[in-house]
This record gives structure tokens, C-alpha cells and sequence, in this order.
């Protein structure tokens, strides 16, 4: 109501009009635009007005209406000067609420699908609708048509705004008056070109934009231009809210632990803050703080790899979906003795180990003798492995006795044992051993005998043994050697006695003693020397006085006979020398006839050089003699030529070729045949030294091809090149085909089926809901939608989705009106199948199914304000 107030300046105050949950202009499609009414109420001088609107709870219409009293003028500004203007709004208002009345309260949506059905379906749409003005509809329909025809490029514009899930896709759908209009989209002034992401389709007079997968890249102002007309939307890409799956768990650790704090969400890649006792934990501050920020798919940790007591607070954990949060609690670890120190007791030069054993393997410590730190050095070593600690002595030492002690570091305890130093006394007592001479004469002579060639050095080393050590002494009968130097000499080493002879003579032969003593007793052996040879005789052929040519015992086998005269022959014979004495001669040689040297070749030319021969010419004292020398200069020969596969039968192969043009100023000795698989081209030898110009080539693998290449050869060796075969060996496979087996293709076609049923529903007024089944059947069944047995699939009021077999009817904003029972069918050639359920509408207050659905507003208050314009 409009009522007028008496103020100091006698001006309208107060005049405001509120309005409901109901805005006064439309706010979505498919709510029916509210009416409002200004009625005079009483005398017009009283200027009561009265401002209805129907089915509105509560209504303020705000605005300025300022009318004077008699004798004031009216202030500037935007008010009404008199109640003429007051009628003009009210003129406005009515002209406002006929073009409300004209839309009979029905949906934009429904407006347009009568706008593309034939005139036959207006009664069954109106039906479907609950359209009761049937007369009216047809008006307002066919001006609808009228004005669309004098109306601009667009018959139906952008929504003000979309909103969308991100990773879901959008169509953006306008129709325009003339299909054969160019248009163009674009987006943030820049136009959009066809591509996986941003998809158009012309249907009819439809043009459709769909963005797949958006992400917030697609948030954005988008514009679509036929000509030099324009229309605008916004598409707001929301982030789905990210939710706690597994939420942070409270935690109990100790200093230097290792902890990890996880948490999983809903989605891969979200967005978390970590927070300690109100403070964000940044991957920046990571470094500083000793912890580190990890992603693992859903899950998200924090990790302290060594935790100390400032990390102890209060954790959280927030998405755009959720928090969760846990308490860390670090505590002092107390450190326990798992094995204490024992005391050791050694001896000298032993090893002395101590050993201990914490509950703290991170723990280290030092060790302690008598107070002060023992340092490592060469015979002390420390080691820390794990939770033992070990102090090693080696080569234990008087002044290492002493009280030793181990102090971890960072506590109270201290770990001590003893050094106890063993000190032994023992008593020398000498060692006595007689001695003993030990002889080797494998191989010798049962005797003890030794052999040595006159001229030739002997040495006899004998082994002794005993203690204290004895004293060797060597004898020839009643001759005892001393001597340490000359010919004969005695040489003394450690448990070894030697007796040497330099250039064994005749006289050296005989028996010889060796004696050792020493207090305990002593020992004896005799060894029999035998010096053995050979004496030489010589005499002129037919002389019967034969010549010694050694006096001494010659010992080789080898002898050079001097002071012959040159000419004469003479003859030699030789006689061998042992202990027992002097054998037969020999057999006399052959008569030999000494030549005394000559001196060196004079005169040496060489003359009438060619390249095939060549002449010497020598001159020794008064003797020439000529010699003619031929000469041939060889080399390599050529590679064969011509080299053919001329037969081939079975796994066998002729192979045949041409002597080669250039032999090498030799004769070609042989030939050398390699084979290779064509697949590998890897070469085998098949002939070496093959004196043909053909050859056979067996045990070939069937199925493969082969090339043969030849080597010449002759005196200077292989070819440097060889012959390939120009043409191929192929062995083909005889007795064997490959037959294919029959192949039965398997029948794959099943008749529809459904997997999971519609379910029965029961859902609130004015929200979207949706019935779902799966189906299987090959080929993919043919999906029909019905409510009461009347097909829908061309109402925009549900939205059809089949992905996979997994099929979903949503219905947008049910009503009272779409109870029923709704039927899914899919037909393949096979057959067919059905899902029924019954859908139940209830209104927001619980009213029942015949309750009129509720209709939310974003908005609690619309505010309209009148004035100029």
C-alpha cells in the first residue's frame, strides 16, 4: 500500500513496495513472471495507491514519489512533480503487467518448443504442460511468429550465464532467423576456431558451441556476431569441491623419528593447504623448517625425515571441500643399555675388544680411559655400526691397563669396564737335537757315488740339522779341507754344508767323508767321486804310430785337431777314461784331408741386367766362374670372372666362373668359394684350394637364398677381390604347403538386457533429478524414453545421456506434472526390453504430489526503483 505521510516539508516519505523471494522480472527459465497491480484506492486528492502482486508473499517496491502540498514548490531532483507522473508510472505498470499477462505463465523452454512443432501437437503439448488458456497460447504463438519474422538475426539469444562443473562440457545454443547467416563466436574479443576443444554444429536453425573438458581457462565472456548484431553470455567454470577421503591421524613419535603425515582427497591434483598451529606450511619455508610437502596421487604427506620437538602442534589440513586435523606429539627418547661393557683380561700382543650396545642406533658417543678421550690410531680403531660401538686394541701394551668408558652423547649414562694386563714369565731352557746329515741322491747311484765330466765344475750341497748347530767337516781319506778359497774349497750356510770343485781333474777322483758334531753327538756319510772323460789319438794314413792329442782327460764330445799339414791325410781315434780306467779305441774315422782357408771371393759383377735375367760374374784367386740368373716378378691375380649359379635341384647348387684376365705372372694354384644367406649376407667358407673353374655347392637350407662369391689364388696368395655370383641360388620347399585352417567367426550378437533396473523414485519439487539403468546387447540397442507410454525424447524438459550402456534421464526442475511412470526401452535386431519405475513429485513443504512446487529464489529481495527512464 501507498499510504502519505504529514512531514516537516508535507512530502511523500516512506513509499516503498517489497517485494517477496519473487524478483519483479523473470529470473530463470520456466518461472512464470510475477504481476503487479497499482490500484487507486479512494478520492484521487487522497493519492492512495495500492500495488498488488499476485502469488508474492511480501512485496517493497522502492522508489520516490514526492507530491507537494498547496503553496510549496517541489526540490529538485528525481521526483514526481505532480500525481500526472504518478499516472504515467501507473500507465507503464499496467502496459508492463499486459505483456506479463501475455505470456500465460508459460516456460521460455515450452514457448519454444510449441515455436518448432507442427500445429497438430499444440493440444498434446498443452496437455503435457497443464496448459489450460488454450486460446491464448495459439495468440501469443502466432504473434510470437510475427515478430520473429520482423525481429533481428537472433530468434533466440544466449542464457545471461552458464555455470559448469570443470572437466564436464557445455553447450552454448542460440537459433537464428536465417540459417544461411555467416556467424562466428568468439571469446574474450578473440574468435574461436573448430577444434577438439570447441566443437559447432548447425542444426536447423540451431547453432551450437560445445566446449569439452572445461577447465578454468574457460571461464570467460563469450560472444556470438551474425552480422552486425551481437548477443553475450558468461561461463563460469566451478571447481569441484574437493572432499577428505582419509583424514590426518594423530601421531606419537620420538626425537629423530622419521613421520609422515598423509591424507587423502577426492580428486587427483587438488589444491591443499597444510597448516601448523594457524600458521600455512609452504614448499618455500620447506628448506628452512626441515620438512618436505609430497604429492602421491589422491594422497597428500608431510614429511619430517628427522622430527624434533619444535615440529610437536596442532596440524590442519583444508580444501574447498573439507578439513581435517591431528595433533603431533614428539617426545625425549630415553636411551636404554641393550649389552654393557665387559671386562677384558689379555695378554701381550693380543687383541683386547670392548663392546656396547644402545637402544639408538643414530646415538654416537666417545670413549674414555682413565678420564681422558682415546683417539684412533694404529692399533686403536672405533667403530659405531648400528646400535653397537666398539673400542678394538691390537697388540696389547702394559701401559694400555685401565679403566675404559664409553659416554653416548647427549645423555647422563656412561658405560665403563676394565683393561686387565696378563703378564707371563717363562723359563728358557735351550733346545738340544743331535745332528743329522740328510743325503739326496735320487738318481744316483745306490752308492753314493757321484759322476762329474773331467773339466767341469762340482758342487755338493748336504743338508744338517741339530741343535745347537753342528760343525760340518769334510775329508779325503786322511785329508781334512779346510779351506774356504781356491779350487777345492768348503762353503758353509744356514743348515747346509757345500764342498766345491772347480774344473774336475783325474786326481779328484775318490771316496770323501762328511762329520758333523755337536755337544749332543754327531753324524757321518761318505760320497764316491768319479771323474770321467775322453783321450784322442792321431795318425797319417798309412802310418802305423798314432799321436796323443790330450795328455788330460778331455771332457766333451767335441774336439778341434790343430797342427795338421795340408795335403796329407790322416786318420783319428778316440778312447773313453772312467774310475775302473781306459777303454778300447774306437773305430779309426775316415781319412780326412786337411785344407787350409781360403781368403774371400774377388771380383764380384753383376751384368747384362733385364727384366727376366740377370748375369754374375766371380773371381776367387785364380778361378772365374759366370752364372746367369732368371727373374720373374709375381703378384696377386686378378678375381675370377663371370661367376653364375647355373643349376640348382634339391638343396644343391652349380656354381660355376672364369679364370681371371690378370693371373699375376703366376699360375693360379686354386680357387677359394664362400656362400651367404641373402637375409644376413654373412659369408661361410664352402672350398679352399679348389683347382676348378666350377663347383657343387650341397646341404643348402631349404627356403633361403643364397649368393657365392670366389677368390683366385696363386703363389702370392688370395684375390684381393673376389667374384660375386650375379644371380641367386633360391632352394625352394618341395612337399610341403600351408593350408589355412577354416576360421569360424564367433556369433557376438545378444538381444538387449537390462543389467541394473530403474528404481522407484520419490523426489522434491523444482529439483533436477535423475533415473538410471544399464542395458547390454549387441548390436548397441536403440534407447526409447516414455512417460505413460508417451514417448519424450524430444521434450528439452529431460536430457537423455547414454555412456557405455549406462543410461540417465535427467529431468530439469520436476512438477507436480511429471509423476508418472516412466519407461526405458532398447530394441537391437534381436529383441527388446523394458525398465519401469515410477517417479513420485512432492512439494518443498511435504504437501504431497497435487502441491504446487516451490520455486527457489538465488535472492531473498529484489529491489525496483522508479525515476526517470
Amino acid at each position: 500500500h501507498w499510504h502519505q505521510t504529514s512531514q516537516a516539508e508535507g512530502w511523500w516519505s516512506s513509499p516503498s513496495l517489497q517485494l517477496g523471494p519473487q524478483r519483479a522480472r523473470r529470473q530463470q527459465a520456466g518461472r512464470a513472471k510475477d504481476a503487479v497491480i497499482l490500484k487507486e484506492e479512494g478520492p484521487r486528492d487522497m493519492h492512495s495507491w495500492v500495488l498488488e502482486e499476485e502469488n508474492a508473499e511480501h512485496v517493497v517496491l522502492n522508489c520516490e514519489h514526492l507530491l507537494p502540498h498547496s503553496g510549496q514548490s517541489a526540490p529538485s531532483g528525481r521526483r514526481w512533480a505532480d500525481s500526472r507522473k504518478l499516472q504515467a508510472f501507473v500507465v507503464e505498470e499496467e502496459k508492463k503487467k499486459k505483456k506479463d499477462d501475455d505470456d500465460l505463465g508459460i516456460p521460455p523452454e515450452i514457448w519454444e518448443l510449441l515455436k518448432g512443432a507442427k500445429k497438430s501437437e499444440y493440444e498434446r503439448i498443452a496437455f503435457q504442460y497443464g496448459i489450460t488458456d488454450l486460446r491464448g497460447m495459439l495468440k501469443r504463438l502466432k504473434k510470437a511468429k510475427v515478430e520473429v519474422k520482423k525481429g533481428s538475426a537472433f530468434t533466440k539469444k544466449l542464457d545471461p550465464a552458464y555455470q559448469v562443473d570443470r572437466g564436464n562440457k557445455i553447450k552454448l545454443v542460440v537459433e537464428i532467423s536465417n540459417p544461411d547467416l555467416p556467424l562466428k563466436w568468439f571469446k574474450n574479443g578473440q574468435e574461436i576456431k573448430p577444434s577438439n576443444k570447441h566443437v559447432f554444429e548447425n542444426v536447423g536453425k540451431k547453432r551450437i558451441l560445445t566446449i569439452n573438458k572445461c577447465t578454468l581457462a574457460d571461464d570467460a565472456a563469450y560472444e556470438v556476431v551474425v552480422k552486425d548484431e551481437k548477443c553475450f553470455t558468461e561461463v563460469f567454470v566451478r571447481e569441484p569441491p574437493v572432499l577428505i577421503i582419509t583424514p590426518l591421524e594423530d601421531q606419537q613419535v620420538f626425537v629423530g623419528d622419521r613421520v609422515e603425515m598423509a591424507v587423502e582427497v577426492s580428486e587427483e591434483g587438488a589444491q591443499v593447504m597444510w597448516m601448523k598451529d594457524g600458521v600455512e606450511l609452504t614448499r618455500e619455508d620447506s628448506f628452512k623448517a626441515m620438512y618436505r610437502l609430497k604429492k602421491d596421487g589422491k594422497r597428500h604427506i608431510l614429511i619430517y625425515s628427522d622430527v624434533t620437538l619444535e615440529d610437536s602442534g596442532h596440524y590442519q589440513v583444508m580444501t574447498n571441500g573439507g578439513q581435517c586435523e591431528a595433533e603431533l606429539i614428539v617426545e625425549e627418547k630415553q636411551l636404554e643399555v641393550l649389552q654393557d661393557i665387559a671386562d677384558v683380561t689379555v695378554k701381550a700382543s693380543e687383541q683386547a675388544v670392548f663392546k656396547c650396545e644402545v637402544s639408538d642406533e643414530k646415538v654416537t658417543g666417545k670413549w674414555y680411559k682413565n678420564g681422558v678421550e682415546v683417539r684412533p690410531s694404529k692399533r686403536i680403531t672405533i667403530t659405531h655400526v648400528g646400535r653397537f660401538h666398539r673400542l678394538v686394541i691390537d697388540d696389547v701394551h702394559p701401559e694400555d691397563e685401565g679403566d675404559y668408558t664409553f659416554v653416548p652423547d647427549g645423555s647422563a649414562l656412561s658405560l665403563s669396564a676394565k683393561l686387565k694386563f696378563l703378564e707371563i714369565t717363562v723359563e728358557y731352557v735351550p733346545k738340544q737335537e743331535p745332528p743329522k746329515i740328510h743325503l739326496d741322491f735320487s738318481g744316483k747311484t745306490s752308492e753314493n757315488s757321484v759322476v762329474v765330466v773331467a773339466g767341469n765344475k762340482l758342487r755338493l750341497d748336504v743338508s744338517i740339522t741339530g741343535e745347537p748347530p753342528p760343525v760340518a767337516t769334510w775329508m779325503k781319506e786322511d785329508e781334512v779341507f779346510s779351506g774356504t778359497e781356491g779350487r777345492v774349497r768348503i762353503e758353509k750356510r744356514a743348515d747346509t754344508s757345500s764342498f766345491v770343485i772347480e774344473s774336475a781333474e783325474r786326481a779328484d777322483q775318490g771316496h770323501y767323508t762328511i762329520k758333523v758334531t755337536n755337544p749332543v753327538g754327531e753324524d757321518m756319510a761318505s760320497i764316491f767321486l768319479q771323474v770321467v772323460g775322453y783321450l784322442l789319438e792321431r795318425k797319417k794314413k798309412g802310418s802305423q804310430r798314432w799321436m796323443k792329442l790330450n795328455f788330460e782327460v778331455f771332457p766333451e764330445t767335441t774336439y778341434e785337431s790343430t797342427n795338421m799339414i795340408e795335403g796329407i791325410l790322416y786318420e783319428m781315434r778316440v778312447f773313453a777314461v772312467n774310475a775302473i780306467g781306459v777303454s778300447q779305441p774306437s773305430v779309426n774315422t775316415k781319412p780326412f784331408l786337411p785344407i787350409a782357408p781360403t781368403s774371400e771371393p774377388q771380383h764380384l759383377t753383376v751384368e747384362n741386367v733385364t727384366d727376366t735375367t740377370t748375369t754374375l760374374n766371380v773371381q776367387i784367386e785364380n778361378m772365374k766362374d759366370t752364372a746367369t740368373i732368371h727373374i720373374r716378378v709375381v703378384e696377386k691375380a686378378g678375381p675370377p670372372e663371370k661367376v653364375m649359379v647355373k643349376e640348382v635341384w634339391g638343396s644343391n647348387a652349380l656354381v660355376e666362373w672364369k679364370p681371371p684376365k690378370d693371373d699375376g705372372n703366376s699360375e693360379v694354384t686354386g680357387y677359394f668359394i664362400q656362400k651367404a644367406d641373402k637375409k644376413t649376407m654373412e659369408w661361410f667358407n664352402v672350398y679352399e684350394h679348389n683347382r676348378q673353374t666350377s663347383c657343387t655347392v650341397s646341404d643348402l637350407i631349404m627356403g633361403n637364398e643364397y649368393y657365392f662369391r670366389v677368390y683366385s689364388e696363386n703363389i702370392c696368395g688370395l684375390s684381393d677381390l673376389p667374384g660375386v655370383s650375379k644371380n641367386t641360388a633360391w632352394i625352394l620347399k618341395t612337399g610341403a604347403t600351408f593350408k589355412m585352417p577354416k576360421y569360424k567367426e564367433h556369433d557376438f550378437r545378444t538381444p538387449p538386457k537390462f543389467l541394473t533396473p530403474l528404481p522407484d523414485r520419490v523426489v522434491v519439487a523444482g529439483y533436477a533429478t535423475a533415473l538410471n539403468c544399464a542395458v547390454r546387447g549387441y548390436p548397441k540397442p536403440k534407447v526409447v524414453w516414455m512417460k505413460n507410454n508417451v514417448e519424450i525424447s524430444g521434450d528439452p524438459k529431460y536430457l537423455m545421456n547414454n555412456y557405455l550402456g549406462v543410461l540417465t534421464l535427467n529431468i530439469r526442475r520436476p512438477s507436480s506434472f511429471d509423476s508418472g511412470t516412466y519407461t526405458c526401452r532398447a530394441v537391437n535386431e534381436l529383441g527388446e526390453a523394458l525398465a519401469e519405475c515410477k517417479l513420485e513429485v512432492r512439494s518443498e513443504h511435504g504437501a504431497g504430489p497435487s502441491a504446487a512446487p516451490a520455486r527457489p529464489s538465488p535472492t531473498p529481495f529484489t529491489k525496483l526503483t522508479g525515476g526517470r527512464g
